[in-house]
């Protein structure tokens, strides 16, 4: 039963949320989790201006999701940072790269998933994940959200990301703010929710 992985990440954020969800699709028995990058689209001097060339030297170590890898996954986790209360373009880039997938069917009665980070409270996460849903259900896969069984995300005593369709985290204007072990906890949920139903299909096919 495979779990994938598959996220963007500029500053790390998203990288701590989906070693995370990672941390917690592997308490699951029989989970083979795997986690994967897409594809930068931006060139390195762009990247340096940014602040943001150390923290994707440091993601190296991380393989490269390629569109065909998909097809080998039971269920796909993706992460994505938002951008104007939308995935950002590197994430779009891979999945508008899917069409032969979708032609196949290859993706049809897997399980799809999503993660998210913001730079403010309110910063588009809800709607981020929301629209990356309609991608998944064009492929034909089963939406898994983050149920309220994470009552982490009711607390009222912190800011703090997490809501119904997928764990979240807040990095602030600056990206001075990385997950709270709140948020890393609704990840760990999240990786473990999924996991878990897939090995329920898994068991019955």
């Amino acid at each position: 039963m495979k779990v994938f992985i598959v996220f963007y990440s500029l500053y790390g954020h998203i990288r701590r949320m989906a070693e995370a969800v990672g941390e917690g699709a592997k308490e699951v028995g029989g989970a083979e989790v795997s986690l994967y990058r897409v594809p930068e689209t931006l060139p390195e001097e762009i990247l340096k201006k940014m602040g943001a060339l150390e923290a994707q030297k440091g993601m190296a170590s991380i393989p490269v999701c390629t569109v065909e890898e998909l097809s080998q996954a039971d269920a796909i986790i993706f992460g994505t940072p938002t951008r104007f209360g939308n995935m950002c373009g590197q994430m779009r880039q891979f999945l508008d790269a899917t069409g032969g997938l979708w032609a196949q069917g290859a993706l049809t009665g897997k399980l799809g998933s999503v993660f998210t980070s913001s730079a403010t409270q309110h910063g588009g996460q809800e709607s981020t994940i929301l629209s990356f849903h309609v991608t998944l259900l064009h492929h034909g896969m089963i939406l898994v959200g983050l149920p309220y069984a994470f009552a982490g995300q009711m607390r009222i005593d912190e800011i703090t990301g997490g809501s119904p369709y997928g764990a979240s985290t807040i990095a602030g204007g600056k990206g001075e703010r990385m997950p709270s072990e709140n948020e890393l906890a609704a990840a760990r949920f999240q990786g473990r929710h999924v996991a878990e139903i897939a090995s329920r299909l898994s068991r019955k096919t």
